[in-house]
């Protein structure tokens, strides 16, 4: 947690991924973020993994250090309040992150009749409004189909939500932006950023797309093969397997040094007429005459002769760990200053990061909790809205709000 954005409100009326991301990097950084949701709970609120009372680890996850509000959304008075919350007044207010519809109460045009200079970032599925999510996006762009096995052809989906994440991230970043426009005078505005527009951008930036249109056809899989450069998993004498990656050419040469392949590796180059020590794109073309070298030369020492070497010889390698085995990993997670223990809303106590990035000029405050479902209610409606505790305590008397 830092403070680099303290001082400003944001809103936050969202589900699943992206839009939650978006508010916890501006949480992280120090802005105040007000999440609403409906009483009881929005969709996302029992997502898995669960802990074993019930409580959603996601959710505590993606919530920490956001305030929350319960609201009666199906309600007129409970809509008219998430309104109110979202286009309230305050220079460092007008933040309003969402995936609600384009339409509805919610809507654009509707906030911004409340205050003329709001900053929506509104995440959605499909550009035209269609539904959408991340999976069903992924499928669309022809990744499930470039991902797995040489000769299988059933699809694979990744574990990882990547456009949920990457829309997140974008969201957060175009929201810092809008602001800064509206501090230099240019008024507020709506940003759409649909996860297939994300997805499709990426695609492109990436030069799968201006692939797929040259060459007539997708690229093709190739197990783990790393596309263009040289890396792979390889198999030590002992059963271990670890990934080892050559993309520039003094990774490549440390790789030869320390395998001792550096003979054979020239005689492949002698009957070809070529050089791989400059050019990562011909290592990968005649990857198959290069891995029996490497395959070999791993097969010839255990995991405990070789990460040293490796580690001594400036080789870039990785060894394939279970989560179990991450946890314990000092860089990863046991050592890491970015985690810190706390004690969430489920009751159970275990780390959780704070910022994803480091600055070294400043000191990390402490990583904060998710809330309680609705612990913020009445504080957020006295100071944001100025209700009076007997307003509050009527709308508690009539379900339009709950606290924790």
């Amino acid at each position: 947690m830092y403070d680099l954005l303290k001082g400003l409100r944001v809103v936050e009326g969202s589900a699943f991924v992206a839009a939650p991301t978006c508010g916890l990097y501006l949480a992280q950084m120090g802005a105040e973020v007000i999440r609403f949701d409906n009483i009881g709970g929005g969709p996302d609120f029992r997502r898995w993994p669960l802990a074993d009372n019930g409580s959603s680890l996601y959710w505590e996850g993606l919530n920490k250090g956001k305030k929350s509000v319960a609201i009666d959304l199906a309600s007129p008075q409970g809509r008219e309040i998430a309104q109110r919350l979202a286009a309230a007044p305050g220079e460092d207010g007008g933040l309003f992150v969402t995936n609600f519809p384009v339409e509805g109460f919610l809507s654009y045009d509707k906030l911004k009749a409340l205050r003329d200079d709001l900053i929506c970032v509104r995440v959605m599925g499909w550009a035209d409004g269609s539904q959408g999510m991340d999976y069903t996006i992924n499928s669309a762009l022809g990744l499930p189909l470039m991902t797995g096995p040489v000769g299988d052809d059933a699809p694979v989906n990744h574990v990882l939500a990547a456009w949920d994440l990457l829309t997140g991230a974008y969201c957060a970043f175009s929201m810092v932006s809008a602001l800064l426009a509206r501090m230099r005078g240019m008024g507020g505005r709506e940003i759409r950023a649909p996860l297939s527009d994300i997805g499709a951008a990426t695609m492109a930036n990436l030069g799968f797309s201006a692939e797929t249109m040259l060459t007539g056809h997708q690229r093709p899989r190739m197990g783990n093969d790393v596309f263009g450069a040289f890396g792979r998993d390889f198999t030590t004498r002992d059963g271990e397997k670890l990934m080892l990656l050559c993309i520039t050419p003094k990774q490549w040469e440390k790789a030869l040094d320390v395998l001792g392949i550096g003979a054979g590796v020239a005689a492949v180059e002698a009957e070809l007429g070529v050089s791989f020590a400059k050019d990562e794109g011909l290592r990968f073309t005649h990857r198959a005459r290069l891995y029996p070298l490497f395959e070999q030369a791993f097969a010839a020492k255990t995991a405990a002769e070789l990460t040293p070497a490796f580690d001594a010889g400036g080789v870039t390698w990785g060894s394939y760990q279970t989560m179990e085995a991450a946890l314990n990993d000092p860089r990863l997670f046991k050592d890491n200053p970015m985690f810190e223990s706390v004690t969430h809303p489920s009751g159970l106590t275990y780390p959780a990061p704070g910022a994803m990035g480091t600055i070294p000029q400043d000191v990390r405050r402490p990583v904060a909790p998710a809330p309680k479902l609705g612990q913020h209610t009445d504080e957020v409606l006295a100071e944001v809205l100025g209700l009076s505790g007997g307003e509050i305590a009527r709308l508690h008397d009539a379900k339009v709000v709950a606290g924790a």
